[in-house]
């Protein structure tokens, strides 16, 4: 059954504290029942976050860009310009309280949305976010760390569309070593952001918001 979710579109760079400090208003505004559930697609500047799970001996090159510890599951990640992130607030409540099925659900979004765009986006067991195969090698295109607050989730999920993909060489991405990163420019897919946008709520419609 399809919720009303209020969708933010940002396409200036939002500081990282500022998003963290929207989110926490808006994760309490839907618990208390005074707001709408809420998708907001942004870009930070660059910089790397640390989840709850980050070893720091992961942080390759601690003075390469500012490092965030951020209350989100996982372990080291970059977020930068070319990087399209979906911060989801969402009540669980009203959503069966199952948090593997949530997390599920994300991978379902990311996975649907990277097929219209012609790139087979997979799981991998043991390996958090999307990955695509590229010739020999298995790349991260997209990463996955969320909170849950009184079953309101907030955080969510980053797409690579066309970042710097060098600054990840400052971290060991998710704590994952062996594989690399890719993006959509990378694999010869320009969308405008726009067009992005368009994609990631149509297929949140059919994968999420069902």
């Amino acid at each position: 059954m399809l919720r009303d979710v209020e969708w933010w579109k940002s396409y200036n760079l939002i500081s990282y504290d500022l998003a963290v400090a929207e989110m926490e208003k808006r994760v309490a505004a839907i618990r208390a029942n005074t707001a709408l559930e809420t998708a907001w697609l942004l870009e930070h500047p660059p910089l790397y976050t640390a989840g709850t799970r980050a070893n720091y001996k992961d942080l390759l090159d601690p003075n390469r860009l500012p490092v965030y510890q951020t209350g989100r599951g996982g372990e080291f990640t970059y977020h930068g310009p070319g990087q399209r992130i979906a911060y989801v607030m969402l009540d669980l409540k009203e959503r069966g309280r199952d948090v593997k099925a949530y997390i599920r659900s994300l991978e379902d979004w990311l996975i649907a949305t990277l097929a219209h765009f012609g790139i087979k986006g997979e799981r991998r067991e043991g390996r958090v976010g999307i990955w695509v195969v590229s010739g020999d090698r298995e790349e991260k295109i997209a990463a996955i760390g969320v909170r849950i607050r009184r079953w309101v989730s907030y955080h969510g999920i980053a797409l690579n569309v066309n970042p710097n993909l060098d600054e990840y060489s400052g971290i060991v991405p998710c704590g994952i070593k062996g594989y690399g990163v890719t993006s959509l420019e990378a694999l010869n897919v320009n969308p405008p952001i726009e067009e992005i946008d368009s994609a990631l709520e149509t297929f949140f419609r059919s994968t999420i918001n069902k």
